[in-house]
């Protein structure tokens, strides 16, 4: 999976993410212009780290930003990158607390309800947890699938750790015993990409896949609510997209139980509204960009910050008109933040150009059954060809036909 940019918002602090470096800034005040840029390429890295298991040198990560998340509170936050490294924050006022080696490149991470520990899932299907109150303790190994997670999530009750493979499963563990499995949601045609909690329904689930659709589960019981086919979501006249939809952020609103989901590699938003009384998703408009959108993410007043591929404009901001989710053209934070990134555009620079995230995973198709009935039609007719060669008589010296003399006959089995 290729890591692009990346955006996140807790509260009033708005981190942005790319290459090895992510930087740090308020929404609150648009005189407040102090701003926290961390590069984990300055990180700790312990010696023990370049040697593998037989002792010999092992090839050293790109430090990139691989994966990162704000606690529920806003007073943490952690990342994981590229050289297998957990990086532990604390917000405020922001301060590293701790670099702790992880066993794996992990591809997600979240922080518990009770904020005292980080889930960390990997590349090799496994779930770590790292205690928050003990900023150097070691990993504890909490559950295992057989194939790569791509998303970890925790119910806001802290009873339930919810995790998504690539093999189109989502299960629903007891966070207390990871053991013991509550219920699957079962029913994606591919690889899991994204799930996601509603905080103010917390029995609800969304989850997007490779097979291009949204769905709404109760995943207590692992029951299909509503499901959403995204190709079906393109406007008439719009230019018809070849490309896979495979969702790479489902961001949301609580103040008006707003959806926003981004697709991967597409310029396009699609903005829907949760009715949690009728169990469904209502799909209320999209947004398109001129630019490749990295990331999208949802303040607490009503307002939708998107991450684009844009040095001119690399942050859009969105707010609600008259129902319809429109680009504001003049903010004094907007122009702030803007102006930071003018400034660190180099740590995005990485991102521009990268490929589709999730391309990778697709499962290969080989159609068998057309390649043996195409054998088979070539032998058949090899045969049919040899049956008639043999039928037709064989020409003389002088390329006349040669007659059979009186008596004589073929004695052929």
């Amino acid at each position: 999976m290729a890591s692009s940019a990346g955006l996140s918002l807790c509260g009033q602090a708005l981190v942005v993410r790319g290459g090895s470096r992510f930087l740090a800034t308020t929404i609150a005040n648009s005189n407040d212009d102090s701003i926290f840029i961390y590069d984990c390429s300055t990180a700790e890295k312990k010696p023990q780290e370049n040697k593998g298991e037989d002792g010999q040198p092992v090839e050293k990560g790109s430090d990139t930003i691989l994966a990162s998340t704000f606690s529920e509170s806003g007073s943490y936050f952690a990342l994981t990158d590229d050289s297998k490294r957990l990086i532990l924050f604390r917000t405020k006022p922001w301060q590293c607390l701790s670099v702790r080696t992880v066993v794996r490149r992990c591809t997600a991470l979240t922080f518990t309800a009770s904020e005292e520990k980080v889930l960390v899932a990997d590349k090799s299907g496994d779930v770590y947890s790292f205690s928050v109150l003990e900023p150097q303790g070691r990993g504890k190994l909490e559950l295992g699938h057989l194939s790569m997670l791509l998303d970890v999530a925790v119910s806001p009750d802290g009873r339930y750790v919810l995790t998504a493979d690539r093999d189109e499963k989502i299960r629903v563990s007891w966070l207390a015993a990871p053991h013991s499995i509550e219920s699957f949601c079962l029913g994606h045609t591919e690889f899991v990409s994204r799930i996601f909690v509603v905080p103010d329904h917390p029995e609800l689930l969304l989850s997007t896949s490779g097979d291009g659709t949204l769905r709404l589960w109760e995943y207590r019981s692992g029951r299909e609510l509503h499901r959403c086919l995204v190709t079906s979501l393109q406007e008439p006249g719009a230019p018809q997209r070849e490309k896979r939809f495979t969702a790479s952020r489902i961001a949301y609103c609580r103040q008006d139980s707003c959806v926003a989901l981004l697709c991967d590699g597409i310029p396009v938003v699609y903005i829907f509204q949760l009715d949690a009384l009728r169990q469904l998703l209502v799909y209320k408009q999209q947004l398109s960009f001129q630019h490749r959108v990295w990331d999208v993410a949802f303040e607490e007043t009503p307002g939708l910050w998107v991450l684009q591929d844009s040095r001119e404009a690399p942050v859009v901001l969105c707010q609600p008109v008259q129902g319809q989710w429109q680009p504001v053209s003049e903010n004094d934070v907007l122009n702030k933040v803007s102006s930071h990134l003018h400034g660190n555009w180099a740590m995005l620079e990485g991102s521009t150009g990268v490929g589709d995230s999730f391309s990778g995973l697709y499962k290969a198709t080989f159609d068998n059954m057309t390649t043996y009935l195409k054998k088979k039609e070539e032998r058949l007719q090899q045969q049919l060809e040899k049956r008639q060669r043999r039928k037709s008589p064989q020409p003389g010296p002088n390329g006349h036909t040669k007659k059979l003399k009186s008596g004589e006959a073929s004695s052929g089995c």
